[in-house]
């Protein structure tokens, strides 16, 4: 990312948007905050008799403005943050890094009288609840840091957490009734619950006195590096983020001091892109160690890395496997090339482009979703009876070619298409390192990809994973008009996941068509934080 002087590597924070912003149906996080919160008031409000002449409980005082107050918890909301009841139990105070039981002392830093909740900093636990868990934190930042929001709870209670989410998220999203939508399946764990995210981008301020030219080079002053404090906007000084893997870590701590060293090149602050990045050096195998032809090969597929010294931040750490040698570096410049693999599957993209940050959750995943991708023995759909079995794969929203590259064995032909022609170029480039010649790929805007689809609908498996918007009106109509036997929703955000899903379960008249829901999941991509991920495996049914 280029930053004030072309040479440098770090670049110029993000400017604040000044055109206004188009308006959307709403802010989904509050959405899904204040949904949390009406129901917690529903169920404590008090029953009227109204035969009764009692009069009305006035409704409670709200405490000033940064007053401290003690609050008792009653649940997590689906945002990761604890709320409280009022005296009164007409209002909800919302407190982040709780959970259900704990009595905390709080300041109250806002309030939004009109939906009836306050804005809350956690200060102490007084009396912890039942789940609280101190001994299961591994950050000191935590319960300052905005990045995580549940290390106070055992990662099994974070999992049931992650349930009752996707829970909520069809209850109170899709519309549907309770019988057309499946028991949510358990939430699939990450491995590693610390040390996983390949990628961390901390931020800062411009450096202390950087505005001021009367000031010295000598004399400027390192600001804050890190993440912004829950419920501000200030930057938290954060010197290691356990969440990172070991080398995430590592290029940290070496561009914290990179940045100490050249204050003089920021006049603004900057974002910092902190990219693991792989590569492997076969150890020579006998012939007895490729000898089973049903296994996967012992020597995965290597890739040499081409990275500039100057794009990586230096570190390397290497690990011995039996068949090869691994080397792990930290990528620094968004135009570097990172490397993964998953299991012997080798993905190359531009570091800073989008791809999932978990690697140790990829490989369970995406089996999972092989696993699903084909109609199961027993399907009695309508297009099951009267068709051939599932051939073809259409990947929407591909990137780089994730899917479209992991579940193409299955199938006779495998077409990935994605409106990003950088995601396309790295797509290609991986399904030749793979060796795939029956895959495809191409750059078209997914909300027409169905015009020219060349394979038949009723032996095709459509594979969806939208941005966090979820899918457009018109993409899911033409979806609808299309009708693929089997659709595998992959969703970053299952409350828009479970909207989505439920046009395609009322389905097209005219076309005669809908999709039942087979099974809905999901998956811990982001241990210690309240974010979940959403898979939805559907099928075509006759209406």
């Amino acid at each position: 990312m280029p930053g004030p002087n072309k040479n440098f590597r770090h670049g110029p924070k993000r400017q604040r948007r000044t055109e206004p912003k188009r308006k959307e149906k709403s802010n989904e996080f509050d959405e899904v905050l204040q949904l949390d919160i009406d129901k917690l008031l529903k169920k404590n409000k008090p029953e009227v008799d109204s035969a009764a002449d009692a009069p009305t409980p006035p409704p409670s005082t709200l405490p000033e403005l940064f007053t401290e107050i003690e609050v008792t918890v009653e649940e997590i909301s689906s945002t990761g943050d604890g709320l409280a009841l009022s005296e009164n139990k007409d209002h909800v105070y919302i407190v982040p890094f709780t959970v259900p039981g704990d009595k905390a002392l709080v300041k109250v830093v806002r309030h939004v009288k009109q939906l009836s909740y306050s804005v809350t900093d956690f200060l102490k636990i007084i009396e912890p609840g039942s789940q609280r868990r101190d001994d299961a934190i591994g950050c000191k930042y935590f319960g300052k840091c905005s990045g995580c929001q549940l290390q106070m709870l055992s990662y099994e209670d974070q999992l049931a957490h992650k349930k009752r989410i996707v829970e909520k998220a069809y209850a109170n999203f899709s519309g549907l009734i309770p019988d057309l939508i499946p028991a949510i399946g358990d939430t699939f764990p990450s491995p590693q619950q610390y040390g996983y995210r390949t990628k961390l981008t901390p931020h800062f301020p411009a450096p202390i006195g950087g505005r001021n030219k009367d000031i010295p080079e000598s004399e400027l002053q390192v600001p804050p590096i890190g993440f912004t404090y829950k419920n501000q906007r200030r930057h938290l000084d954060i010197e290691d983020c356990p969440l990172g893997t070991d080398i995430i870590r590592q290029g940290y701590k070496s561009e914290r001091k990179r940045v100490a060293e050249n204050l003089s090149k920021y006049k603004k602050g900057a974002t910092i892109l902190l990219r693991e990045t792989s590569s492997r050096t076969p150890k020579e195998v006998s012939a007895d160690a490729n000898d089973n032809s049903d296994s996967k090969p012992t020597v995965p597929i290597t890739y040499e890395n081409k990275n500039k010294p100057e794009q990586e931040s230096g570190d390397v750490i290497t690990i011995d496997r039996p068949t090869y040698t691994e080397e792990k570096r930290c990528v620094t410049d968004q135009n570097a090339t990172s490397v993964e693999y998953i299991d012997d599957y080798l993905f190359t993209n531009k570091a800073g482009a989008f791809f999932q940050n978990n690697n140790s959750i990829l490989s369970g995943f995406t089996e999972y979703i092989r696993q699903q991708s084909l109609a199961p023995k027993t399907d009695t759909s309508t297009a099951a009876k009267t068709s051939s079995p599932i051939k073809y794969l259409l990947d929407a929203y591909s990137g780089s070619g994730l899917f479209t590259i992991t579940l193409s064995p299955l199938f006779k032909s495998s077409l990935g298409v994605d409106v990003a022609g950088d995601s396309i170029i790295s797509a290609r480039d991986n399904a030749r390192a793979n060796s795939l010649p029956n895959t495809g790929f191409a750059a078209a805007d997914a909300a027409t990809l169905f015009k020219d689809v060349p394979y038949p609908a009723d032996q095709t498996l459509l594979v969806i994973d939208p941005p966090r918007k979820g899918c457009s009106e018109d993409f899911l109509q033409q979806l609808l008009t299309y009708g693929p036997r089997r659709v595998v929703y992959v969703s970053c955000n299952v409350h828009t996941q479970a909207r989505d899903v439920a046009v395609m379960v009322q389905g097209d008249q005219k076309k005669g068509l809908r999709y039942d829901i087979e099974s809905i999941r999901g998956f811990d991509f982001f241990p210690q934080t309240g974010h979940v991920e959403g898979v939805a495996v559907l099928n075509k049914v006759a209406i």
